[in-house]
């Protein structure tokens, strides 16, 4: 079994604040430096990755130690997240289901 690879992912909680032109501003409520916006839920990712690398390196640049909940997650941890997941289906699952239970009254 290959060993998951983790020295580089981070847990954040996000804060993601629609804005009336669409999309959404992101936020970190602890990294006050993380600020980003994003047009569709498969921009959020990256745009997080990108901003977080910045935010990091102005850390680096400034000397400053990175905040304690910026640590990188230990290959041993214990992960609990909260993902976006788009079912295209879904749509189509709740007709299937209707229509089952349709016909299993018909009958």
């Amino acid at each position: 079994m290959k060993e998951a690879v983790t020295e580089n992912i981070y847990r954040l909680p996000l804060v993601l604040d629609p804005q009336p032109e669409g999309g959404w501003t992101i936020t970190c409520p602890i990294l006050p430096e993380l600020i980003t916006e994003a047009d569709t839920l498969d921009e959020i990712a990256p745009n997080v990755a990108d901003c977080l690398a910045a935010v990091i390196e102005i850390y680096e640049y400034t000397k400053k130690p990175l905040p304690y909940v910026l640590n990188p997650i230990s290959e041993n941890s214990l992960l609990l997240t909260e993902t976006l997941i788009r079912l295209e289906a879904a749509r189509n699952i709740g007709k299937s289901r209707k229509n089952f239970a349709n016909s299993a009254v018909r009958k």
